[in-house]
């Protein structure tokens, strides 16, 4: 006894789904269609934004309260912007600092400089001259007794000296006269890049310290309150997106030739089914649902819808989110065969 009861729970069950898919057509508004108008169903698009700062702090201010409608580019909150401030000023700082590196190394010596390292080779030429002369007169004096060797050697490291500091002077002024290097100076523009680089990071957190609409809309929620301290990408607000409407509905497989996108639809609601909207169709799926798209028997290919995407161009407050609305679509004739 119990096995036929679960023999005819089953066939129930059975019965049951073959009249679910058999009504799926009707359930969708795709039975009982005229040949040139067909009507669809759906439901308002749900589109939220959660929004929070890119930057850490503390809130300073909130500007809107829930339910408020906000337009695109209106500063929703902002943070306490003074250290954002103090490491804008100091990144500043450092690349005008690192400019007028670069910038001395590409003028190169000033006039008077290399003046000064002449006159100073002209001074060593005439010590070296001079310690020569000296040097000399000793030798000279050496093979008669009357200096010592001492004094002599003496005579000589002085002439040494004098010649090395003059080859010195010489190659200073050499290296004035030619000017900075290239290396030297493409690594102080590579410093100097570096530093505008830092100093525009600085800025965009400072600019990140104000929360602004990415879009038109209406403030679902207020998550957190002045005075509070966030993380990077702590929400602060949820926004509802008012624009653009999209409506969200499905096709059956055997009118998807009959639609394309950039086609003319009107949208009604069930609050006012006489008031008709605008629309037209802006994407349909590729991809089947509700029945697998491997499936490729000509019966059960009649079950399969693909989702599309209708735009509504004159929406209006009373388009609300999540709402059900009806789609009717002005078919074209099917081709005929040739």
């Amino acid at each position: 006894m119990k096995r036929m009861l679960i023999i005819f729970g089953l066939l129930l069950a059975g019965t049951a789904a073959a009249f679910w898919a058999l009504d799926l057509p009707a359930r969708f508004g795709w039975r009982g269609q005229s040949a040139d108008q067909l009507t669809l169903y759906g439901n308002i698009d749900i589109r939220q934004v959660e929004l929070g700062f890119r930057v850490a702090g503390r809130i300073k201010a909130m500007n809107f309260e829930e339910g408020e409608t906000v337009s695109a580019g209106a500063v929703l909150a902002t943070l306490d912007d003074g250290p954002y401030q103090d490491k804008l000023r100091a990144a500043a700082a450092q690349a005008a600092q690192k400019m007028a590196t670069l910038q001395k190394l590409e003028a190169g010596p000033r006039p008077a400089e290399i003046a000064q390292a002449r006159a100073n080779l002209t001074e060593r030429t005439a010590d070296l001259e001079n310690a020569q002369r000296s040097f000399e007169r000793a030798r000279q004096l050496k093979p008669g007794g009357i200096i010592s060797q001492a004094a002599l050697d003496g005579a000589q490291a002085t002439k040494d000296m004098a010649a090395a500091r003059l080859a010195s002077t010489k190659e200073a002024l050499t290296l004035l006269e030619e000017g900075s290097r290239t290396e030297d100076i493409a690594a102080a523009r590579a410093d100097y890049q570096s530093a505008q680089a830092n100093q525009a990071a600085s800025q965009t957190d400072l600019a990140d310290t104000q929360l602004i609409a990415p879009a038109d809309g209406i403030i679902l929620s207020r998550v957190r309150e002045p005075g509070a301290i966030i993380a990077p990408n702590d929400i602060v607000y949820v926004l509802s997106l008012t624009r653009p409407v999209w409506v969200r509905a499905y096709v059956a497989e055997p009118q998807l030739g009959r639609i394309h996108p950039g086609m003319a639809v009107a949208v009604a609601s069930d609050t006012a089914p006489g008031h008709l909207y605008h629309a037209h169709i802006g994407f349909i799926s590729p991809v089947a649902e509700f029945t697998p798209k491997s499936v490729e028997t000509p019966e059960l290919r009649t079950d399969l819808v693909y989702r599309l995407r209708v735009i509504v161009d004159d929406a209006d407050e009373s388009l609300r989110q999540g709402m059900p609305v009806s789609v009717h679509v002005a078919l074209a004739a099917p081709a005929k065969a040739g």
